[in-house]
C-alpha cells in the first residue's frame, strides 16, 4: 500500500493533506511542500513489542550542577546563564544583517581562548568572506576551526572525527540532510538537521550554536518543535537605525529566561556594554515634557530607559497610534483607562510612542511610565529630571505593585536620581537616600502630578 502524501508549510510549519496555492494557518503564499513521511525503518519492531526496563530515580540527587565555561564576553555570558554548559543546545535567531555572524564569531574566538576545541562550520559564506570578517574583528589569531559546508552527513561525520568542545554551525536553514526528500530550508529538513545536531550534542558532549533565520513577524523560521528541542534559545535584538543591541534569552533550562546582554556595534565589531541604564540615558537632556524614566527589570539585571510621547491634534479622521519598543495593545489599553477613569481624552489626537535607544519593553511595570509620559505630553508639562516611574495600571485604574522594587532603586539612585513614583503598598527595601511617592491609583496620580482627574 503507497504510503500517504504529507504537506507542510515552511513559514510556520502547519500541516496540510493536500498541495494548496495559500497556507490556511498563516496566510503565506506558495509555501507548502511535500514533506517525505517519517518510516520506522527496516527491522523496527512494533510498540506492542516488549522493551527494556528503565532505571528510575528520585528527586533527590547530589550531582553537582554542571560545569560552565566562561569567556571573555561576559555579556554573552550572563545571557547563557553565567558560562557555556557542556553539551548544551543553543539556538540564536535575529534579523538578517543584525550582526548574528559577528557574535558567535566573537564568541567561538572568546571561548577559544579560553581553552576550548571550537569549530566555526558556515553555509551562507566563503572561509574567505570569514577571515576577512576575523581580520576587520582582530580575531585572526584565535585558535578556531574554520570550515564551510551544507551536507548534515559530512557536518556529523567531521564533528564525530574532531570532538570539539564547540561547534557553531550558521545557519541551520543551509543544512540539507540526503535521507529527507526536500529542499534545504523546508520544515523536514531544519527539523531532520536539528535533532541530529541536537542528538550528537548530548551524546559526545560538544556545545552546538545553532543559527536560526527569522520570519517578517521576528519568529525563528521553520518548525516550532526545533526551539523545543534545544536548551536554550536566544534573540539577538536591535534598530537598524541605533547602534544598540540586545541579546536575549527567551528560554534558558540551564539560566533565567528574558536575561539580557547589551552590546554596541562599532566598526571593530560588538562592545560589550556594561552599564546600559547609562548608556540609553546617555543622550538625554534637559527635563521636556513627554519624557519619562522607566525603572524596569530585565531577567535579573534592573535597566533604566528612557519612555517619549509625543501627543498632537490629528487631521484624520482615525488618529495615529504609533509606537515603537512597546506592545501597541499595551498603549490602548492605557489610553482607554485614562479616558475612563481618569476623564483624560485622547480622542481627535495623534499619539507616537518610543523607547528611547532602540530598547524594547514588555515589562507590565511600564504601564505608570507610559501613562505618565502621555500626561506630560499632553499637557505640556515636564516630569522632574531626577524621578523615575513604574508601576502596573489595572482595567479600574488601580495601580498594582511590582516586584525586586529594591533592585530598580538601587540601580536608580546609582545614575544620580532622587525621587521615584511608585504603586502604594509596595515592598520597599534599599530605598535609603531615594524619596518614595506611592500612589494609590491612576486618578491620585493624575492629581498628584498634574493637577487634574
Amino acid at each position: 500500500m503507497a504510503k500517504p502524501m504529507l504537506f507542510s508549510c515552511t513559514a510556520c510549519g502547519a500541516a496540510h493533506s493536500k498541495w494548496a496555492g495559500r497556507c490556511d494557518a498563516c496566510g503565506a503564499w506558495n509555501t507548502i511542500v511535500e514533506e517525505a513521511p517519517l518510516s520506522a525503518g527496516p527491522g523496527a519492531r512494533a510498540l506492542t513489542a516488549k522493551g527494556r526496563s528503565i532505571p528510575l530515580g528520585t528527586l533527590a540527587t547530589s550531582d553537582a550542577p554542571p560545569p560552565r565555561t566562561a569567556s571573555a564576553l561576559s555579556e554573552f555570558d550572563r545571557t547563557l546563564g553565567g558560562g557555556l554548559v557542556e553539551g548544551s543546545a543553543i539556538l540564536v535567531g535575529g534579523d538578517p544583517g543584525i550582526g548574528k555572524s559577528t557574535l558567535l564569531l566573537q564568541a567561538a574566538a572568546a571561548f577559544a581562548r579560553a581553552g576550548l576545541s571550537c569549530l566555526y562550520l558556515s553555509g551562507e559564506e566563503a572561509s574567505a568572506q570569514i577571515r576577512m570578517r576575523a581580520q576587520r574583528l582582530g580575531l585572526s589569531d584565535a585558535p578556531v576551526r574554520l570550515g564551510t559546508e551544507t551536507n548534515l552527513r559530512d557536518i556529523l561525520t567531521t564533528l564525530d572525527a574532531e570532538r570539539p568542545d564547540l561547534a557553531v554551525i550558521d545557519s541551520i536553514q543551509t543544512l540539507w540532510s540526503d535521507t529527507v526528500e526536500s529542499a534545504p530550508g523546508s520544515v523536514s529538513q531544519v527539523r531532520a538537521s536539528a535533532h541530529e545536531l541536537v542528538s550528537f550534542a548530548k551524546r559526545r558532549g560538544t556545545s552546538v550554536i545553532l543559527v536560526g533565520h527569522v520570519t517578517k513577524e521576528g519568529q525563528i523560521a521553520g518548525p516550532r518543535v526545533v526551539e523545543h528541542m534545544v536548551d536554550t534559545v536566544l534573540y539577538f535584538e536591535g534598530e537598524r537605525g541605533h547602534q544598540f543591541r540586545i541579546l536575549r534569552a527567551v528560554k534558558n533550562r540551564f539560566g533565567a529566561a528574558d536575561e539580557i546582554g547589551v552590546f554596541e556595534m562599532t566598526g571593530a565589531g560588538l562592545a560589550e556594554v556594561h552599564n546600559p541604564s547609562a548608556l540609553f540615558l546617555s543622550e538625554r537632556g534637559q527635563a521636556s515634557p513627554g519624557s519619562a524614566v522607566f525603572a524596569g527589570i530585565e531577567g535579573t539585571r534592573p535597566v533604566l530607559t528612557e519612555i517619549q510621547a509625543l501627543v498632537t491634534p490629528s487631521t484624520l479622521g482615525t488618529p495615529r497610534r504609533t509606537v515603537v519598543g512597546l506592545d501597541s495593545g499595551r498603549l490602548s489599553t492605557i489610553l482607554a483607562v485614562l479616558e475612563a477613569r481618569c476623564a483624560v481624552p485622547f480622542a481627535g489626537l495623534d499619539v507616537f510612542l518610543n523607547v528611547a535607544g532602540g530598547m524594547k519593553v514588555t515589562e507590565p511595570a511600564a504601564d505608570l511610565a507610559v501613562a505618565a509620559a502621555l500626561l506630560s505630553a499632553r499637557e505640556d508639562v515636564a516630569l522632574p529630571p531626577e524621578c523615575v516611574v513604574f508601576g502596573e495600571i489595572s482595567l479600574s485604574g488601580a495601580l498594582r505593585p511590582v516586584g525586586q522594587t529594591e533592585n530598580r532603586l538601587k540601580e536608580a539612585r546609582k545614575l544620580g536620581f532622587t525621587t521615584a513614583i511608585a504603586p502604594a503598598r509596595s515592598k520597599i527595601g534599599g530605598g535609603e537616600g531615594m524619596r518614595l511617592r506611592e500612589m494609590a491609583d491612576l486618578t491620585a496620580f493624575v492629581g498628584d502630578m498634574f493637577g487634574a482627574g
